[in-house]
This record gives structure tokens, C-alpha cells and sequence, in this order.
């Protein structure tokens, strides 16, 4: 009897220990992305939950509130797991303390190093990495081909210089009637850190120091970019609506087929083809005063939220999203590859336009700062007040000068990087 029970205890503690160490339960994992990415992130995360055990429940949370939201979620400790996160962000929340560290995890990546520099660079806080890129999209300039050619232009040809921009929307603009030879929306501040920043990175200047500790505003290339939108200003190739433009119109007004040039995004080649399929259009780089080009490196980065118990399954996302059929699937669907050593494999059945655009943004930058919101994109920040004014006052010394006493003073108050 007691051999019995001995061997019935054996048994039990034999099935015990196989209880204990079979296949763990499946798990899933939160994720918000802002609604700029409702195209391409469903698709995604749709691909990895058909293949793998371990899910992702996504959360698409409409652009303007995905700031406040997850900064009060990550405060009160109800924040999602992971986020999708414009990457201009990150050096704030990671100087709040409310991202992981991911810096081994980052650095153990065998494609690493063929990640977007500039998104890395604005997910390194104290030279900790607590964000990686996730999607992209670069500034490119367009140009309306049909015009081009009624105007004697070379409709294969897209400007290389600032001459040949303010040149080629002159004669597009002789067209006369409602066309107009160049576009940008004069008041917005976002639009213009995207679109006219590579004018002054191409040629050599920028806005900010390197690491973000001091406004370099008053630049001999920044002053000539000025000149050049100005000059086209007063002479009437850029429609009046432009002034007031908050960034309405950043894409609608070439997209209406009468303007001839205009800097814009990544973005545009998608919308393009597929809203507006009688639009014929060129994309070249944004090019610096004597030539050259460069780009603003926009997009998100993905962060993880400090404490998270799904660490493993958001790895395993993200893994999947940086494999060929994960960059391919963003391609296919709205943002550029973050993983320059297979972007064009990524690319090779799209549009080849994409192609300059996925160039553009192996050179894209993005100024870094803590601070960003506060000088770029508010709406009555310095910047956002600077630019409207020095294309369309009389006071550009003073606008320049102004600006850059305040955000040299934003920067002074707030954490350094």
C-alpha cells in the first residue's frame, strides 16, 4: 500500500512539474498610435496577432489629444503599454521619467546601426536610449509636371537650387488665371519646421545647436532663405491665402492641380495617387542655396511605458515590425521604412517616387529639444510668430531678434538634455 501511494506522489509530483513548466499563457499588450497613423498601424498589428500567440490590443487616439492623454495616463499609472509617438516628443517624456530605458535592448539589434539616425537621436535622453523609430516621413519638394510643361519647363526636372526654384515658379506663374508658381502655408509652424528648415540645413546652418541648448537663429543661411520666400512673396507667386494658412491648405493647394511647386511630405505621393490620380507631379530633394539637399526626419518613435509588465510581447512587436514583411506593410500603407539596409526591398513593388523620399529621409533631421512644443509648434510660440512675419511683415531684424531671445529663454528653463 505505502508502495502505492509512493508511486501515486511520484506520478503527481511528475505531472505537477510538467504543469509548471509547459507552454506559458499567450499575453496581450497595449498600444496607442496618434491618428495620423490609422492607415498603416491596424494593418500591422492586424499581421502580428494572425501570426503570433502573444496579441497587441491598438488604441488609435485622435492626434490632438494623444499629448495630454498619455502624459496624464503615465502620471496616474493607467498609461497603455507601448505608444506610437511623434518623435519630437520623446526627449520630453523621457525627461519626465515615464519611458523605459531600452538601451541594451536597443543596442543588441543587429540592424541597429541601419535604424533612422534622427529618430534615435530624439529617443536618447542623457545617452539612454527610451525610443526607437517606428514610421516615417520625410520633407521632399513637388512640382506640377503639367505645368512645367506649358510654362517651356523641363517636366522631368524638379529645381536643385533656390535660383531655379524662384526661376521656375516665375514662369509657371506667367501662366496667368488662377495658377500660381509656388505655395507654402505661411502660418503654420509645424509646416515650416518641416518644409523650410532643409532650406537652411542644405545650405549649411540651423535653428538649434546640436544638442538643443541654444536657438541659432540669426544665420547668414536662414536670413537667405527668408530672402527667398520674400522675394517670391512680392512677387506674387505665392497665393495671398498663404499668410493666413495654419496648415489647411499644406497639401490641398497643389493638390488642386494649379500651383507649380510646393515643399511638402512623403505623405503626398500616397495622397496623391490615390485622391487626386490626374495630378501629375515630380518629387526631388529640398535643395540648399547653391545646391545640395536635406529633409526633416518626421514620424514617431516607439516608446515603451516605465514599469510595464509586457515588455517581452511589445520586443516581439516590434521585432516583427522591423522584419522585411514589417517595413513592407508600412511602406504599402503610409510611412516611409525606418531600416535603411532594407527600404529599398521594402519599396521595390510601390511607386518609385518614394524611392527619393525614402533617399531623403536617410539624411532627414530633426532639431532636438526638450522643449519642442513650446518653440516649434505652438501656435504663439516663437517660431509659429517669427516665420509669418519675416515672409509677410516689414520687420525682419526684429523678428529674428525677438525669436531668438525667446526661445533662448524657454530652452534656459527647462531640463538639458
Amino acid at each position: 500500500m505505502k508502495t502505492m501511494i509512493a508511486g501515486f506522489a511520484l506520478a503527481a509530483s511528475i505531472f505537477g512539474s510538467l504543469a509548471i513548466v509547459g507552454p506559458a499563457a499567450a499575453e496581450t499588450a497595449n498600444i496607442w498610435v496618434r491618428a495620423d497613423g490609422s492607415n498603416f498601424m491596424p494593418r500591422i498589428v492586424d499581421a502580428f496577432n494572425k501570426g503570433h500567440e502573444n496579441q497587441i490590443k491598438l488604441d488609435i487616439i485622435p492626434n490632438a489629444e494623444i499629448i495630454p492623454k498619455y502624459g496624464a495616463a503615465a502620471a496616474g499609472g493607467t498609461a497603455p503599454d507601448a505608444l506610437s509617438l511623434d518623435l519630437i516628443y520623446t526627449p520630453a517624456f523621457s525627461a519626465a521619467g515615464q519611458l523605459e530605458d531600452i538601451t541594451d535592448w536597443a543596442k543588441s539589434l543587429p540592424y541597429f546601426a541601419s535604424l533612422s539616425p534622427a529618430h534615435v537621436k530624439t529617443g536618447t535622453y542623457k545617452g539612454r536610449i527610451y525610443g526607437l523609430p517606428f514610421s516615417a516621413d520625410s520633407s521632399v519638394l513637388i512640382w506640377n509636371k503639367k505645368l512645367f510643361k506649358q510654362a517651356g519647363l523641363d517636366p522631368e526636372k524638379g529645381p536643385t537650387n533656390w535660383a531655379e526654384i524662384e526661376a521656375d515658379a516665375e514662369k509657371v506663374n506667367a501662366l496667368g488665371g488662377d495658377i500660381k508658381g509656388f505655395y507654402f502655408s505661411g502660418n503654420c509652424g509645424g509646416c515650416n519646421i518641416f518644409t523650410f528648415t532643409p532650406l537652411i540645413w542644405a545650405s549649411g546652418g540651423d535653428i538649434l545647436s546640436e544638442d538643443g541648448s541654444k536657438a541659432t537663429l540669426d544665420s547668414p543661411q536662414l536670413r537667405g532663405a527668408i530672402d527667398l520666400y520674400r522675394s517670391m512673396v512680392k512677387k506674387d507667386l505665392v497665393p495671398s491665402g498663404a499668410q493666413t494658412d495654419t496648415g489647411s491648405n499644406f497639401f490641398a493647394a497643389f493638390a488642386a492641380g494649379n500651383i507649380g511647386i510646393s515643399p511638402s511630405g512623403a505623405f503626398a505621393i500616397g495622397a496623391l495617387n490615390t485622391q487626386y490620380p490626374d495630378v501629375d507631379y515630380g518629387v526631388t530633394f529640398l535643395p540648399g542655396k547653391d545646391g545640395g539637399w536635406s529633409s526633416f526626419a518626421g514620424g514617431d518613435n516607439f516608446v515603451v511605458t516605465k514599469g510595464t509588465t509586457k515588455l517581452p510581447v511589445v520586443k516581439e512587436f516590434l521585432d516583427f515590425a522591423y522584419s522585411l514583411e514589417g517595413q513592407t506593410i508600412l511602406a504599402k500603407y503610409g510611412s516611409l521604412p525606418v531600416r535603411g539596409d532594407i527600404a529599398k526591398d521594402a519599396l521595390k513593388d510601390l511607386d518609385p517616387r518614394y524611392q527619393i523620399a525614402a533617399e531623403a529621409m536617410a539624411k532627414g533631421r530633426t532639431p532636438y529639444s526638450v522643449v519642442f512644443n513650446d518653440l516649434i509648434n505652438s501656435a504663439n510660440g516663437p517660431w509659429t510668430q517669427m516665420v509669418n512675419e519675416v515672409f509677410f511683415g516689414d520687420d525682419v531684424d526684429g523678428a529674428i531678434s525677438n525669436a531668438q531671445e525667446t526661445m533662448q529663454s524657454i530652452i534656459d528653463q527647462a531640463p538639458q538634455k
